[in-house]
């Protein structure tokens, strides 16, 4: 099954490879035994690059100071030698904590500027770091690079806002929610400023990739993207369904099957 074409060159690069898909970086490659417990560093990118991931997931907090974070939890408690709220410390108060005893937390910038050729799939974290993503993503003409989602219809619709159309948004819960239960045209007009629908495969027994979703998807021209996925038989269920995209901590098995299926690209 051949993805559609959204209209952005983040998504519609697959098209080059027939049958490719977009392979995730979930954290880096989150649980992959070699970074294990070191996810969002730029160690775990680093590896994740290394294997030949060009799309690289992520989230953002802000610090006090304005500096936008890859992190994904509130406070630095979990898996830093620090504690404290992101939103309430500097960016220099946290650039003492060190996640898995090494790995300082990487500024969003540090990222960009590390991987020039990667791609991004950000999560907004925090309501402070919806204008400091869009004026980041301004500043560094980096619409082509990132593909940004939240589970807050509030974020999302306020990230909208400030960059007028010209960054592919993730559907928020209300608008997957009208691909799940309505015909393809009428999800389109009510989802209409979403370029992908990233979902769980299931929630409790309710299984949500359908085959049907993605059809419908694909109708009203978007992407489907499923997280997080970590075994190979779960991802061979997935894409035998035709879905856009998988996000794994496990960049070994993912990668593993794409190239079994001839569906990685290099």
């Amino acid at each position: 099954m051949t993805a559609p074409r959204t209209g952005y060159a983040y998504l519609d690069a697959v098209l080059d490879h027939p049958g490719g898909v977009l392979a995730f970086a979930h954290r880096g490659g989150a649980y992959h035994p070699e970074v294990e417990g070191l996810e969002n560093t730029l160690a775990a990118f680093r590896h994740a690059a290394g294997l030949g991931y060009h799309y690289l997931e992520t989230d953002v907090h802000v610090t006090r100071d304005g500096v936008l974070l890859a992190f994904h939890d509130s406070v630095l408690d979990r898996v830093t030698d620090h504690r404290g709220e992101i939103g309430a410390l500097s960016h220099a108060e946290v650039r003492g904590a060190l996640v898995g005893g090494r790995e300082s937390v990487p500024s969003l910038a540090e990222l960009f500027d590390a991987f020039p050729d990667a791609r991004f799939n950000i999560d907004l974290k925090s309501d402070g770091a919806v204008p400091a993503l869009a004026e980041f993503i301004a500043a560094r003409d980096a619409w082509d690079r990132v593909l940004v989602g939240s589970f807050s219809r509030r974020r999302t619709a306020r990230f909208r806002r400030l960059t007028h159309g010209r960054v592919p948004t993730c559907a928020t819960p209300a608008e997957i929610a009208a691909f799940r239960l309505l015909p393809a045209r009428l999800a389109g007009l009510l989802a209409r400023n979403a370029a992908a629908l990233q979902i769980p495969h299931r929630r409790g027994r309710l299984v949500v990739a359908t085959a049907g979703l993605v059809r419908r998807a694909h109708a009203a021209g978007r992407h489907v993207h499923v997280w997080t996925i970590d075994t190979a038989d779960e991802m061979r269920v997935l894409l035998d369904r035709g879905v856009d995209g998988l996000f794994t901590d496990r960049t070994d098995i993912l990668k593993a099957v794409l190239v079994e299926r001839g569906q990685w690209r290099e």
